[in-house]
């Protein structure tokens, strides 16, 4: 499977944000503001956005949190996933900021850029293949296939096999959310990269 970035998908992607992401904060929402991540000192666009519902972006960013900064996976491995997951939803805010995030663990631009093609036009480990297998085979049919789930199981314990499920769950519903309200890229960060001919 590819996920090819320049492929077509069944809905066109929103050029403008459907919902604007708030940028002055007071009370509750300011608290959970002071903690989330910036860009150049101000709140990321998707924390503007989740911040129309308080109680939700708190949470949200409680789970999110744990995943990139208090999991058990390697950091390199989990943006691979999540950039895997972040193409086949050709969700390019998302790919965007874990392309920042992927190249702090790790991965090579050249990697980064394999990403949104046919694995098979990259010389990727086994064990890369398998992570990328398991974003594609939740992308396909919401199952890890046996095959796929047989050579993770060769290199993760059971603990991390549920961790890189929900890390793909999870980063699949951000996708979706970036998708559907429109979020636009923040200031500076880098969407797909070009496409390779």
């Amino acid at each position: 499977m590819s996920a090819d970035v320049e492929g077509h998908h069944e809905h066109p992607r929103p050029t403008e944000p459907r919902i604007e992401p708030i940028t002055e904060f007071d009370g509750e929402l300011a608290d959970i503001m002071a903690t989330a991540l910036t860009h150049d000192g101000t709140p990321l666009n998707i924390f503007g956005t989740l911040g129309t519902h308080p109680k939700l972006l708190k949470r949200f960013n409680l789970l999110g949190g744990f995943l990139l900064n208090k999991g058990l996976l390697p950091p390199r491995e989990r943006e691979l996933v999540i950039l895997r997951v972040g193409a086949n939803a050709h969700a390019e805010y998302e790919f965007g900021q874990h392309t920042i995030i992927g190249r702090d663990c790790g991965l090579t631009d050249d990697e980064i850029g394999a990403l949104t093609r046919d694995p098979a036009d990259h010389p990727w480990t086994d064990g890369d293949r398998a992570l990328i297998a398991l974003a594609d085979d939740l992308h396909a049919d919401d199952c890890v296939a046996d095959d796929t789930w047989a050579a993770l199981a060769n290199t993760w314990d059971d603990a991390q096999l549920v961790e890189l499920l929900v890390v793909a769950g999870f980063y699949r519903l951000v996708s979706g959310f970036l998708n559907s309200t429109g979020v636009q890229l923040d200031a500076g960060v880098p969407g797909f990269p070009p496409a390779v001919s």
